[in-house]
């Protein structure tokens, strides 16, 4: 992609209008396009988001009210906390992330119920705060702790973070609205300036949020007061301000400062969510320092810490990150509030840097994590996402509160449940994530069916509608229906796996274009239409021979989208003794069925008869009900 580092002109047009989107850096190579500039027009992304909005948002205001985790705010209203909360210390934090969802939900479509809805919400988080703007069901309270007196484990800043997140998103979605939430959010981050601030409390929260809040608060209302406050926290991080616990400080990020770091550890959430605020405060402050270091993270975790599946996190004791290349498939947490951090920081980098390794990477974990998650209904979730599930999974009770990682089965709500609520917020903001715009022309990052309608950095307009049914095809038309007669650059990712694909315009071939960015540079003029042709034939990936768990086994591929074999598929003479007796026919190589993936396999005990399975999509997997699952295949 043709760019230009810290680029001038992006940033004017950015501080001309500010996008509707949820990271909107002060500086970068790139711009993001907001939901008013990209509306996902179907095929996978677009029907979940019709799921998200018709049936996801509904069944999480249904589980606030009926967990009593949005009855908090009315109990502290009437003074009678702490008798009668329910939910962890956290619980708040799930409020503003469903008030975050439905921001982006009525930005992307207005609706008047959920209108309502959301002021209804909103009143009642209000009516809780108190006079200096502190707002928290959990402390300060007679009866309950001091307010700041559990910062590794309180989750005070975090909660605070999350609600200012939600008033941004009302804020560039409906501004001048008169909910009060924008208010709300206002009272609250100048507290924490206040108690936080350089001659205030010299410690920072023990889950990363706030950071990224504050930065995005101060892009929003243009007052670097908060943008300061993000940067304190940011470099007072791993400087031993947090107390360690049995699994150290590196839980919290707090074992050295991010600037030393080579690669994200400790708790996964917090890791990505703290690079994320990092990667703010250096794109706003021009810290090109902190900014390669945080390059260096994301890499080394790629490359040594990340599952196939874009997963991340494979310690269930503390939902962490293990040492490079440990990566067992059977004891992988990979929780999907880590992938959705994950995407956000890796989306920060792109916006930063323009490298399409960070869009490759957003892609695979969002096809084969954040889509996991969500049943097709959209009602129940994984909150952890294995890569071999070794006995079949147990259907609990639809009316009960499922313990977070020890589900076997999607589950409708958790006694934990970030996970559906950060689903939804993601879900609702998703079409933010697919093209951005620089002083070159457009890029084109997610491959999905969209219709954008946007300013290049010059102020002039293009339109452009995109149709795909990608993945189920590597077939995508860019149209353009408006365009300025001055030549600019349409840039679209060839994905890293898609070796051999072809560009044509107007249906003229152009050439094979390698993984990265395909440039096509000219007078558009309304008509035209550029074809990216993907090769998807299924592959073979074979692990690194470090990661050890996972030795003498293969992972089948096709596009983007991870598959996996699924015991419901099995014919009973490969299952009579185990799952664990199946493995890959001596020279077989994946088929594509037309409607999936087909693999040969055999029973050890009878190597020399062969059978046909059928793959399932690694996002479907226990669609069908309990069973067993694995991702790795062995070969011997």
């Amino acid at each position: 992609m043709t760019t230009t580092e810290n680029s001038t002109d992006t940033r004017r047009a950015a501080a001309v209008r500010q996008p509707v989107a949820p990271a909107v850096p002060r500086a970068g190579v790139l711009r993001p396009l907001g939901l008013d500039e990209v509306t996902l027009t179907g095929g996978f992304w677009g029907e979940r988001q019709e799921t998200n909005s018709r049936a996801t948002l509904g069944h999480i205001h249904y589980w606030l009210e009926r967990a009593g985790w949005l009855p908090n705010f009315d109990l502290a209203v009437a003074g009678t906390l702490p008798e009668g909360r329910h939910g962890r210390e956290f619980s708040d934090s799930e409020v503003y992330k469903y008030l975050e969802a439905v921001a982006w939900e009525l930005g992307r479509r207005p609706d008047s119920e959920l209108e309502t809805l959301f002021r209804a919400v909103v009143a009642r988080v209000a009516a809780a705060q108190e006079d200096d703007g502190y707002l928290n069901t959990q402390f300060g309270r007679q009866g309950q702790r001091p307010r700041w007196s559990d910062l590794e484990w309180g989750h005070e800043l975090y909660c605070i973070g999350h609600l200012v997140q939600a008033a941004v998103a009302r804020r560039r979605t409906s501004p001048g609205a008169d909910d009060g939430l924008w208010e709300v959010a206002l009272r609250a981050a100048d507290l924490v300036c206040e108690v936080f601030g350089a001659d205030g409390i010299q410690s920072v929260c023990g889950h990363a949020e706030i950071e990224t809040a504050l930065a995005e608060l101060g892009r929003a209302n243009g007052d670097d007061r908060y943008t300061e406050q993000a940067r304190l926290f940011v470099e007072r991080r791993g400087t031993g301000v947090l107390a360690d616990i049995e699994w150290g400080r590196s839980y919290f990020q707090d074992d050295m400062p991010v600037r030393e770091a080579d690669a994200m550890r400790g708790h996964a959430v917090r890791a990505n969510y703290l690079a994320s605020g990092a990667a703010d405060v250096a794109a706003d402050r021009g810290d090109d320092e902190l900014t390669r270091a945080l390059a260096r993270q994301w890499e080394n975790t790629r490359a040594k810490r990340t599952y196939v599946t874009g997963g991340q996190g494979s310690h269930h004791q503390d939902e962490a990150f293990g040492d490079d290349f440990e990566l067992p498939p059977d004891r992988a947490y990979s929780e999907t509030c880590a992938g959705i951090a994950s995407i956000q920081f890796s989306w920060r980098m792109l916006l930063s840097q323009g490298d399409a390794a960070y869009a490759d990477l957003i892609e695979r974990t969002l096809y084969n994590v954040v889509a996991t998650s969500p049943s097709h209904e959209g009602t129940e979730f994984y909150y952890a996402n294995t890569l071999h599930q070794r006995r079949a999974g147990v259907a609990g009770n639809s009316d009960e509160l499922s313990p977070r990682a020890s589900s076997s089965l999607r589950s409708p709500w958790f006694e934990v449940s970030c996970c559906p609520t950060n689903v939804a917020r993601t879900l609702a903001s998703l079409s933010a994530y697919v093209a951005t715009v620089s002083d070159d022309g457009l890029q084109l990052h997610q491959l999905a069916a969209a219709e954008i309608t946007t300013a290049l950095a010059d102020g002039s307009a293009v339109e452009l509608r995109v149709d795909t049914a990608y993945p189920s095809d590597g077939e995508l038309a860019v149209r353009v229906v408006a365009s300025p007669t001055t030549p600019w650059t349409l840039s679209i990712r060839v994905p890293e796996w898609a070796q051999g694909a072809t560009l044509t315009v107007n249906d003229e071939a152009v050439a094979e274009v390698a993984p990265g960015y395909a440039e096509v540079r000219r007078e558009f003029r309304a008509g035209d239409v550029v074809r990216l042709s993907l090769p998807m034939a299924p592959r073979v990936t074979h692990p690194d021979p470090r990661v050890d768990a996972v030795r003498g086994c293969i992972v089948v591929e096709r596009g983007p989208e991870v598959f996996a074999l699924e015991s419901v598929d099995l014919p009973a003479r490969l299952t009579r003794s185990g799952f664990e007796n199946v493995r890959l026919a001596d020279g077989a190589t994946p088929r594509d069925t037309g409607s999936g993936v087909a693999v040969d396999l055999v029973h050890r005990g009878e190597p020399d008869v062969t059978e046909q399975v059928a793959l399932v999509r690694y996002h479907n997997w226990a669609a069908r009900g309990p069973s067993t699952m694995r991702v790795w295949i062995p070969t011997s």
